[in-house]
C-alpha cells in the first residue's frame, strides 16, 4: 500500500487519532500536512513523524481560514491527493441542557469543517481525476449515544454527505469514505473508572478498545491503490459494537 509520489492532508493532526494517521501515511511514502488550530501544535505532532511532513494552522469550522490555508497548501505543493477529514469537537450533555452554542460548535466543526476542505480541494483531485477522501465518523453516527444529540448528528451527516459527494465524484476517479470509529485508546478513556471501562466492554464483542493504529491502518488502505474500487461506504472499526 506505498503512496509514494503522493501529497496527503489530515486535519486534527495534532494528537490522539489524527496523528497516528499522519504517521501511517508518512510511513507509507506520502508527504504529509498536518492540520491543527495552531501551527505550535501541528509543528509537534510534525517533529515526531519520521518522513517529509509540512504544517497548517487551520479553523476548519471557518471558511475564510480554509481558503486562505488551502490557498497556501495548493500554492506550495500544487496539490493534495489525500485528503482525511478527522478534526472534531464534542460539547456532550442532554437536550434539555444543551445551548443552541453548543449544538453550533460540534455541526460546524465536525460537518461544515469536513463540507469546507472538501470543497476547496476537490477541484485539485478531479482535474488529476485521481483522490481519496477519508471522512472520520463515528460509531455514535450510526447507533446514537445519549447526551450526544449534536455528535451524533453531525457524524451521521457526515456519512450521508460522503455518501453524496462520492457519487459525484465517482466520474473522476476520486473516491470518499467514511470510517466510523468506536471506543479507542486515548486520554479520555484511559481516565474511565475501570467499573465504567467494564461496562462498555460488554457492549463490545472483542471485549477491548481499540487503537489508534487501527484506525490508521483503515484509513491506509482507503488512501491507497488497494482501496480503489471502495467508494461511499462507512467503513465500521468498532470491535463489533455495532454490526
Amino acid at each position: 500500500m506505498s503512496l509514494e509520489g503522493k501529497i496527503a492532508l489530515v486535519t486534527g493532526a495534532s494528537r490522539g487519532i489524527g496523528r497516528e494517521i499522519a504517521a501511517a501515511l508518512a510511513g507509507a511514502g506520502a508527504t504529509v500536512i498536518l492540520a491543527a488550530r495552531t501551527e505550535e501544535a501541528a509543528r509537534k505532532a510534525a517533529d515526531a513523524i519520521d518522513g517529509p511532513t509540512d504544517v497548517l494552522a487551520v479553523d476548519v469550522a471557518d471558511a475564510a481560514s480554509v481558503e486562505a490555508g488551502v490557498g497556501a497548501v495548493l500554492a506550495k505543493h500544487a496539490r493534495v491527493d489525500i485528503l482525511v477529514n478527522n478534526a472534531g469537537v464534542t460539547r456532550d450533555g442532554l437536550i434539555l441542557r444543551m445551548k443552541p452554542a453548543d449544538w453550533d460548535a460540534v455541526m460546524a466543526t465536525n460537518l461544515r469543517g469536513a463540507f469546507l476542505m472538501c470543497r476547496s480541494l476537490a477541484p485539485a483531485m478531479i482535474k488529476k481525476r485521481w483522490g481519496r477522501i477519508v471522512n472520520i465518523g463515528s460509531v455514535v453516527g450510526l447507533m446514537g449515544n445519549a447526551g450526544q444529540v449534536n455528535y451524533a448528528a453531525s457524524k451521521a451527516g457526515l456519512i450521508g454527505f460522503s455518501k453524496a459527494l462520492a457519487r459525484e465524484l465517482a466520474p473522476r476517479s476520486v473516491t470518499v469514505n467514511t470510517i466510523a470509529p468506536g471506543y479507542i485508546e486515548t486520554d479520555m478513556t484511559a481516565a474511565l473508572p475501570e467499573e465504567a471501562k467494564a461496562r462498555l466492554f460488554e457492549m463490545i464483542p472483542l471485549a477491548r478498545f481499540g487503537k489508534p493504529a487501527d484506525i490508521a491502518a483503515a484509513t491506509l488502505f482507503l488512501a491507497s491503490e488497494a482501496g480503489g474500487y471502495i467508494t461511499g461506504q462507512v467503513l465500521n472499526v468498532n470491535g463489533g459494537m455495532y454490526m
